[in-house]
């Protein structure tokens, strides 16, 4: 009887190690991938920064505003 309890929390623990290490595997993957979206939320973040001061600035020319139709 002693031996089916010590078999029973060894395999407890053996499926709490399994656990803990997909989870440990889990919250590297989902860190990674956290701070990869930070990357990239900065670099939108930057670009729309300067989309912003391009529209601000009135000496950049948005388009060909001020040239004539071809047709001219």
């Amino acid at each position: 009887m002693a031996d089916d309890t010590l078999a029973q929390l060894t395999e407890r623990i053996e499926d709490q190690e399994v656990r803990l290490a997909f989870q440990d595997r889990l919250i590297r993957d989902l860190d990674a991938l956290v701070r990869e979206f930070g990357d990239r939320l900065d670099k939108l973040q930057r670009e729309l920064d300067q989309l912003k001061q391009s529209i601000r600035s009135p000496e950049t020319p948005v388009g060909p505003a001020n040239e004539p139709p071809p047709h001219y």
